[in-house]
């Protein structure tokens, strides 16, 4: 059973869609991925904004094949877009492939967060193909009802203290510029990723007691709700876990994480570390080029 919004046809003419142009796969396209599951989660990739890592999440768009993809919320970042433009051609082809993934056949259901609240408006229309829902029920393939929500709505900050939320969001901004820097340095020693933030996250204990009390809120609301779990994004901090007999799923970010929660076909879910992913390919690439290069004994 899924909350699912009346189908609508026709999209209020001030939002706007990109021409749908050449497939940014390339000209063969890449819809037969090797990475087949029945649902994913992604959330907060924050397009239009110099810290998403759209070349990263195009790579995954590219190789994930599914029946459903959810948009948990923060998709584009309109919080930073009214302050400075930015939107090079990779998030274009992010949004491509979206509308893309639409078309051919995969139900791509969008559920907005704060920083695209401007979505809201069009809860229950469709935009090429793509569904915006202020919430959603997805029920798992072993039968499993689980609420999704960004988690905006649950966090005190953003309901109580609006104008705190957008410095902290000003120096989150701030933290990662540094964080560019420093790994560009990491990456010349030939040390691997290291994320800044989630070390602060991680280390602060205000900033971990903050987390522990969103995920306690969400399980909480979900038992009310009589779902057996909840789905959201909002904190940039993957987790799968049981919160008192609670599913709490938190799918991560393609900011810093670049995680994304799948649902396989037998209804188990995973929260797939595409960096984690990433970067095993290339160390085995290097291995592979060392042992080419290494004369026959």
């Amino acid at each position: 059973m899924s909350l699912a919004p009346p189908a609508q046809t026709q999209r209020p003419p001030e939002f706007a869609l990109p021409p749908l142009g050449p497939d940014p796969s390339g000209p063969d396209g890449d819809d037969e991925g090797s990475l087949r599951v029945r649902s994913v989660w992604i959330s907060d990739l924050h397009l239009g904004t110099p810290g998403c890592q759209a070349q990263a999440l195009l790579d995954f768009l590219r190789e994930v094949r599914c029946e459903h993809l959810f948009l948990v919320g923060d998709i584009v970042d309109g919080w930073q877009l009214r302050r400075s433009w930015y939107w090079p051609q990779a998030h274009n082809d992010v949004v491509q492939k979206l509308l893309r993934k639409a078309r051919k056949g995969c139900r791509v259901i969008y559920i907005p967060g704060n920083h695209d609240e401007f979505a809201r408006k069009y809860v229950h229309h469709s935009f090429g193909g793509v569904e915006v829902a202020e919430d959603w029920i997805h029920e798992t393939a072993d039968g499993r009802k689980l609420w999704i929500t960004h988690g905006d709505l649950f966090d005190g900050v953003i309901q109580c203290a609006r104008w705190l939320a957008y410095v902290g969001d000003s120096l989150y901004e701030f933290t990662l510029k540094l964080n560019r820097h420093l790994n560009s340095l990491r990456a010349r020693l030939g040390l691997p990723y290291w994320s800044l933030s989630r070390y602060l996250k991680l280390k602060v204990k205000r900033a971990v007691s903050y987390v522990s009390d969103f995920e306690q809120a969400l399980a909480r609301e979900a038992r009310r709700r009589g779902v057996d779990g909840v789905v959201c994004g909002h904190i940039h901090h993957a987790e799968l876990r049981e919160i008192d007999g609670m599913l709490y799923a938190n799918d991560g970010d393609w900011v810093e994480s670049l995680t994304a929660l799948v649902e396989h076909a037998d209804g188990r879910l995973e929260i797939l570390d595409w960096g984690a992913r990433q970067a095993a390919a290339r160390g085995r690439t290097r291995e592979a080029l060392a042992a080419a290069m290494r004369p026959a004994a």
